[in-house]
């Protein structure tokens, strides 16, 4: 049975252009009937389908539309053209906390959130310990939540979504919100959700997330499906298309409020030297350029490495690392080291993100953005250099080895 079906939806937007308009304008305006606006479309004849217990994956740049087509599926925003069909209890994790009001409790926007939602009050009395425990709340469920930080706001609507048993949950980067700890958990639990065949809609720019939980990726760009299918093709091309990217001096490469950008990056050797390719067991450095367009307190800034197929080798940040960042303001550099390189031979991609501690807010994310080559002297094969050794074992030592065949 199919849980969702879109039918040639399309979205447009009318853009104003900035300006106090003279009279001259107006009138030109209501000559022409539009001079100064244009319209923007930011989904044009999308078709799909997702199969009931399917993981749909949306990837793709921002702007592509990801975001406007989960929020017309959600029932948030209305379609220009076509419709959305779901069959089903639907849940959305997309806006969190947009359904909030700031001067009720946690325990009060529950119930209302929930309201907002089409759940039953019946449900929320009986999942709402659940819910609190979720959340990691504790007491704060009885404080109005416009004394909440903003992890605290969209852990609470997380909570409420994943506790009320949705047959179809919608997420839209959800995975990145909240402490490591909360992410871990937010993970397994949508993994459980997966495997008790619930239907999954996930948009994510982490192709390691799209890989792990999807059947099947749709790729948008430019408000149209460039390419749908399995996820290790669709994957590849979109990593692929990624070069396509326009950059330049008043451009960057990636996504996020841009208010803080990566303006450039140096890859450092073990002597100083700039280049791109390393061996095994070298040290390694990254000289990261940014422009924090106002002030920022308590940045964040992360990094992960993957195989060219998009397999995370390895990953972390400055809060992970106890690195603090008090404030950013205008042009600065950050240094990051990987002492003792420990990947095998192989092409790799750097990607790199600056966000905010609680992961609510995203600067900038370049993913698969800086590429680099090791080279390596042994022979072993796989991603990470571990090394290993055998000995024989003297015999009549004591140990006994078993098999595991009866008889």
């Amino acid at each position: 049975m199919k849980a969702i079906e879109a039918i040639n939806v399309s979205k447009v937007f009318q853009l104003k252009h900035s300006g106090i308009p003279t009279l001259k304008d107006r009138f030109i305006d209501t000559i022409k009937h539009g001079r100064g606006k244009q319209n923007f479309w930011a989904l044009r004849g999308i078709d799909f389908t997702v199969e009931e217990g399917e993981t749909m994956g949306v990837i793709g740049p921002n702007g592509s539309g990801k975001t406007t087509l989960l929020s017309i599926i959600a029932s948030t925003m209305a379609p220009t053209t076509g419709r959305v069909i779901t069959r089903g209890r639907l849940a959305s994790l997309l806006e969190l906390g947009a359904g909030f009001h700031p001067d009720l409790t946690g325990r009060e926007n529950i119930f209302l959130n929930g309201a907002i939602m089409g759940i039953p009050r019946r449900m929320l009395e009986e999942k709402f310990d659940s819910i609190v425990a979720f959340s990691g709340l504790g007491h704060f469920i009885e404080t109005p939540i416009k004394f909440y930080s903003s992890g605290m706001v969209v852990r609470l609507g997380f909570s409420i979504a994943i506790e009320v048993e949705p047959d179809i949950l919608l997420v839209d980067e959800v995975l990145a919100v909240g402490d490591q700890s909360f992410q871990k958990k937010s993970s397994r639990r949508i993994q459980r959700m997966k495997e008790a065949g619930k239907t999954l809609l996930v948009a994510s720019h982490d192709m390691s997330t799209i890989r792990r939980f999807c059947d099947r990726v749709i790729h948008l760009e430019n408000g149209e499906i460039r390419e749908q299918g399995v996820p290790a093709g669709v994957v590849d091309n979109y990593i692929q298309s990624a070069e396509e990217f326009p950059t330049g001096p008043d451009r960057v490469a990636g996504w996020g409020t841009l208010e803080a950008v990566v303006r450039g990056v140096k890859f450092i050797g073990p002597g100083g030297e700039e280049t791109t390719t390393f061996q095994t067991g070298e040290d390694l450095a990254v000289e990261i350029e940014y422009d924090a367009r106002k002030s920022i307190e308590n940045p964040v800034f992360g990094y992960a490495v993957h195989t060219q197929d998009a397999q995370l080798c390895v990953g972390s940040n400055t809060q992970i690392d106890d690195c603090p960042v008090d404030r950013i303001e205008g042009t600065g550099v950050i240094r990051l080291s990987l002492p003792g390189l420990p990947l095998l031979k192989g092409h790799y991609l750097l990607s790199l993100s600056i966000h905010s501690q609680d992961h609510s807010v995203n600067y900038h994310r370049q993913d698969y953005t800086y590429p680099f080559d090791v080279v390596s002297a042994t022979d072993r094969v796989g991603v990470v250099n571990a090394p290993s050794r055998w000995e024989f074992l003297p015999a009549g030592d004591g140990r006994e080895i078993r098999n595991n065949q009866e008889g």
